[in-house]
């Protein structure tokens, strides 16, 4: 026993400094690989342990410590593994967390700039519906013809009142996880004749043709009408909205292996390219797109045909061609 404490002093003599040189290298690699720390938090005490035994026995071999020695090479085949997974699992779940963080950061700076410029443009027609009410009521508009013109205005600013909600409303359920499709058959040719008809009054107003590629084909997808003809829309309202007069929208479809392609051309003069990669983003202000014309547009429309089209198992992207830009559409084939 008096031996086995005589020993004590000796064995920390060896073991300490080890100890401490392990706590100074892992103080200098907090920074560093998650992995190679946890790997080197195992090893410590086990080292530390075998330089205390080793001084004790005086740096002569003996059996004792011979099976010591196997013992310690045997701890650390079991445990520098363990040790690397773990570091490896730690390293992951850390990472993800960051990803996870920049993400509900990025979500978070995107709703508060969304709600920020959509109470701006809410704010446009209430104040122009109130004015013109007030002015009404007030009797200072007593003409017929300017009451009747008073009151197409705020039947105008209902409309694009209407609009800007129901984009709102449908975006939320985007976003929400709250839109559900009604899967069946749908042929992309009725789809968008249906399409350009409805958006055809904007056009002809100003002065835009909407043409079908000579060459196209029709496919049949696989989708939700209501859902589809909205992205259809929308992006042939966008087109028709940046095409100048005189201008040309041109639809055109087909196929290439498994998937059914919808082309829509403008002739916006192109988008800068530091934008091309925004242009689906909610907030997103690059481009005249993003502020109502009058016309009951949120600037929206862009963010919910990318909400439809990824709901439908597809994909969506735009890119400078030609005089102007294309925005495709990519989605399955019915089968």
């Amino acid at each position: 026993m008096e031996m086995l404490l005589a020993s004590v002093p000796l064995a920390l003599a060896f073991s300490v400094p080890v100890a401490l040189l392990g706590a100074l290298l892992l103080t200098r690699m907090r920074r560093n690989s998650i992995t190679a720390a946890v790997t080197v938090l195992v090893l410590v005490p086990v080292l530390a342990t075998l330089a205390g035994v080793i001084g004790v026995s005086g740096f002569m071999y003996t059996p004792q410590l011979g099976g010591f020695l196997v013992v310690c090479a045997v701890v650390a085949a079991f445990t520098v593994p363990a040790a690397l997974m773990l570091g490896r699992g730690i390293a992951n779940d850390v990472m993800w967390l960051h990803e996870a963080h920049d993400a509900e950061r990025v979500a978070e700076a995107s709703r508060r700039e969304l709600v920020a410029w959509i109470s701006h443009d809410l704010r446009t027609p209430l104040a122009g519906i109130r004015a013109m009410s007030e002015a009404l009521t007030d009797g200072v508009v007593s003409d017929p013809d300017e009451v009747a013109e008073y009151a197409r205005r705020i039947r105008g600013e209902t409309v694009r009142l209407s609009g800007m909600v129901d984009d709102l409303f449908q975006l939320s359920r985007i976003t929400s996880g709250a839109l559900t499709l009604t899967l069946s058959e749908v042929p992309l040719h009725e789809v968008v004749s249906e399409a350009v008809a409805v958006e055809g009054v904007a056009a002809s107003r100003k002065g835009v043709r909407v043409e079908a590629a000579a060459d196209s084909q029709w496919p049949v997808v696989l989708g939700s009408d209501p859902e589809l003809a909205r992205v259809v829309r929308n992006l042939l309202s966008n087109a028709i909205r940046h095409t100048p007069p005189d201008g040309a929208v041109v639809v055109a479809a087909g196929v290439v292996g498994d998937r059914a392609w919808l082309r829509v051309d403008d002739g916006c003069g192109g988008i800068p390219a530091d934008d091309l990669g925004r242009v689906f983003e909610v907030a997103f202000r690059g481009e005249d797109a993003r502020t109502p014309d009058g016309e009951g547009h949120s600037g929206l429309g862009l963010a919910i045909a990318r909400g439809l089209v990824e709901a439908h198992s597809g994909e969506i992207d735009a890119r400078n061609h030609g005089p102007g830009c294309r925005f495709e559409v990519r989605l399955p084939l019915a089968r």
